[in-house]
């Protein structure tokens, strides 16, 4: 979060990416840091013990959400 904030703050487009696990966190945080909402893409958790192919599936899988996450007008 802290990432999205940071490049928002240089002009750069930016989405926040974290798995399920971290819905209701993100959200607190985003508040805690002035936003009240981000652009957000949250994939199946857990990863920690995904291999790389499955880590590209998940990407692969989330690439349209991301995407629509920077590229959106809302």
């Amino acid at each position: 979060m802290h990432d999205f904030v940071a490049l928002e703050a240089q002009g750069v487009v930016a989405a926040f990416v974290a798995s399920s696990e971290f819905v209701d966190a993100a959200a607190t945080q985003a508040r805690a840091l002035g936003y009240a909402a981000v652009p957000a893409v949250f994939v199946p958790h857990p990863i920690q013990d995904r291999t790389d192919t499955e880590m590209g599936e998940l990407a692969e899988k989330a690439l349209a959400d991301i995407l629509a996450a920077v590229t959106s007008t809302g």
